[in-house]
């Protein structure tokens, strides 16, 4: 039973990674493009 815990804690947190991971990629995509209108 703990190890199934285990496992679902992991795979929780690993996931919780590539979300953030991909949060921060859409918002230095926004920068990019503010930056670029600020540019124009």
């Amino acid at each position: 039973m703990k190890k199934l815990f285990a496992l679902c804690i992991a795979v929780l947190l690993l996931s919780g990674c590539n979300t953030v991971s991909g949060f921060g990629k859409d918002v230095q995509k926004v920068g990019q493009k503010v930056e670029g209108a600020a540019q124009k």
